[in-house]
């Protein structure tokens, strides 16, 4: 039989299946491909995912004078904002976060907070006292604001000039450090001393972006952060008897560090293995001090971060080891935690941790950029900062693990990748979870591996009718579903598009091009889909729409598989709500196997396809997903089975 007759004889066997069915009805499946995204670049962000010759990020720089007091349990600060309005308009205001507001009792972050409670549960005797406030452009001085809630609008009596116009606003502030800080700062009472995990310390500027204007949502809880780059230099003052760990660079070794410590963090610089600064025996040794009473100020600077944090204690344990980076350079890890933390099971280990997590995730994607990773022990469950975490002081073994790399690799997003937490979160959580699990399965030759790719244990979740699409807003979730869509379900997603639909060259190329293109960024939604689908040549449309936005499923299915003139014809179904590519394996009589791969757009003209396997051998097992990468809802129609297709 010729080619052509041996077509039309298979058409005609289709058609006869088809007909005979009477159940199957020709569709298009066309809108499922279709770009869901506004695909049309402007001068501010191009329709390739990259930032357009006109795009614009405003800048805030700072400088901070802070001082704990350990006696009433306060931060009494002098803040100075060096603000630049690089947007293309003046402006006549700002407005400012000052999240310490959401510890009050009518804040809006309280009055949602449900009678039961949550994660998010938080003092309610806090909150911002604001004085001498002044705003500067040119000559122009204002003192105006009005404060609402956990925002703050600063007036200026002249407006700052747009597209580089520069403004100063200072003021002093104070408040009472609550002991619960929602899970993301607060106060732990240890044996040897308080534990201060200070973030959201400080009045911070809020975004102006080309996308939102003003970006002004209220501090409830779920909802994360969005914040601007600039330089940090601030300076804590603490009682003698405190070590005091931040974001960014020490500046001033000599002033707070004895000659002994000095000599201990030189040896730690330079070397692979955790070095012990202040052990365990050492807590009341004040010999390691600069001074033996009074108060110590350490001074830091960050570089082209959005945001800076600090712990306090006389209780830390203090140990370090050097970070090596691609390109050579050298970064310092470090922990702090108290005696109760202590333990080769627990927190002896985190320097290791933070260690790997940070050398891993600059070799797999983006070097980090900063100069110390430090990981605290304090009464938070997992809470990142750019180069500084907060995880559980009862976190042990596996779980001191994952927190550890997980909040790490929030330096990558949206630390490095300045992405909005506060609507996006799977763009933080998402991407991050992701990350963790390569960093996970190479930590120690897979001591802790990750169980991210067993996507089918998930499947209760995929198929619970109270499920929600990953672009749910976190303050609007039901924090039952808070872990699937602002972390699995995208963290399942990028682990499909890796492995299943690009494969990890096209994927890794384009994933890391983002990365770059957007570092010290503000990348939206689109921006991420569109530049991946440029990077890897590929219309994404149908899974980015189907995964990322809605409650569809996945669901493959294998019909029927026929003999036909010595060949098989295997009938496959889309019966769910997003199409994917088939990747099924073909097992033969003789126990070899063979693999088939066929492109997703073979659901394009519907939801029904059949394919032709040309082989000389005995067909006894078909199986799509046979790796089960695939969230695949109904594993049943999953194979088949030479029993069932030989009756």
């Amino acid at each position: 039989m010729n080619i052509f007759r041996k077509k039309l004889a298979l058409a005609a066997l289709v058609f006869g299946g088809i007909a005979a069915s009477n159940a199957q009805e020709v569709q298009s499946n066309q809108s499922l491909f279709n770009e869901f995204l506004d695909h049309n670049g402007n001068e501010f962000r191009t329709a390739t995912g990259k930032p357009g010759e006109d795009y614009w990020q405003n800048e805030t720089d700072y400088k901070i004078e802070a001082t704990l007091d350990d006696q009433a349990h306060t931060i009494t600060g002098k803040l100075t904002l060096e603000y630049t309005n690089n947007s293309p308009q003046e402006l006549d205001f700002i407005w400012m976060h000052l999240e310490q507001n959401r510890f009050t009792q009518d804040s809006r972050g309280t009055l949602t907070t449900p009678i039961s409670g949550n994660r998010y549960n938080g003092d309610v005797d806090g909150g911002y006292t604001i004085t001498n406030l002044e705003a500067n452009v040119k000559r122009s001085s204002s003192s105006k604001h009005i404060i609402t809630d956990t925002r703050m609008q600063v007036f200026f009596d002249e407006p700052i000039p747009a597209n580089g116009g520069e403004a100063t606003v200072s003021m002093n502030f104070t408040y009472k450090i609550p002991v619960k800080g929602m899970d993301r700062m607060g106060r732990l009472e240890t044996e040897n001393g308080t534990i201060y995990a200070l973030a959201q310390w400080f009045p911070r500027a809020a975004v102006l972006d080309d996308i939102e204007g003003w970006n002004i949502e209220p501090y409830l809880g779920a909802g994360e952060f969005y914040l601007d780059y600039g330089d940090y230099d601030f300076k804590i003052t603490a009682p003698y008897n405190h070590i005091v760990v931040a974001s960014g660079a020490l500046q001033n070794e000599k002033d707070v560090l004895s000659a002994t410590l000095r000599d201990r963090m030189e040896k730690a610089k330079n070397s692979d293995e955790t070095v012990m600064l202040v052990k365990a025996d050492e807590l009341d040794d004040m010999s390691l001090r600069a001074k033996q009473s009074g108060t110590l100020t350490w001074h830091f600077k960050m570089e082209n971060t959005r945001d800076v944090a600090f712990a306090s204690s006389k209780a830390f344990i203090w140990d370090a080891a050097k970070i090596n980076l691609p390109s050579g350079k050298k970064a310092l890890a470090q922990s702090v935690y108290p005696i109760e933390s202590d333990g080769q099971g627990a927190w002896a280990r985190s320097t290791e941790y933070t260690k790997h997590s940070i050398e891993n995730n600059s070799e797999m994607w983006f070097e980090y950029p900063y100069p110390v990773a430090v990981n605290v022990a304090a009464d938070i469950g997992g809470m990142e900062y750019p180069g500084l975490s907060f995880c559980s002081w009862k976190s042990t073994g596996a779980g001191l693990w994952g927190v550890t790399d997980h909040e790490f690799g929030h330096n990558w997003f949206p630390m490095i990748v300045g992405t909005n937490e506060r609507r996006y979160a799977w763009m933080d959580e998402g991407f991050n979870t992701f990350i963790n699990h390569y960093s996970s399965n190479k930590f120690n030759n897979g001591e802790y591996p990750s169980n991210l790719n067993q996507t089918r244990n998930a499947i209760g979740w995929y198929t619970n009718p109270n499920r929600e699409g990953i672009d749910t807003y976190p303050d609007v979730t039901n924090l039952r579903n808070l872990g699937m869509i602002a972390y699995a379900k995208p963290a399942q997603g990028l682990f499909m598009l890796r492995e299943y639909i690009l494969g990890p060259e096209r994927f890794d190329n384009a994933f890391k091009s983002y990365i770059k293109t957007w570092a010290y960024k503000h990348p939206q939604p689109r921006d991420f889909f569109n530049h991946m689908e440029n990077v890897a040549g590929e219309n994404l449309a149908w899974f980015f729409k189907g995964w990322f936005y809605g409650t569809g499923n996945i669901d493959l299915a294998v019909n029927s598989v026929r003999q036909y003139q010595g060949n098989y014809v295997i009938s496959l179904s889309n019966n769910g709500d997003i199409p994917m590519p088939v990747k099924m394996q073909v097992t033969f009589a003789d126990d070899t196997t063979q693999m088939v791969e066929l492109p997703v757009e073979i659901w394009q003209r519907g939801n029904d396809w059949n394919y032709l396997l040309e082989t000389d051998k005995q067909v006894a097992k078909v199986t799509l997903d046979p790796n089960k990468m695939l969230p695949d809802v109904n594993f049943s129609n999953d194979s088949w089975p030479v029993a069932q297709y030989q009756n």
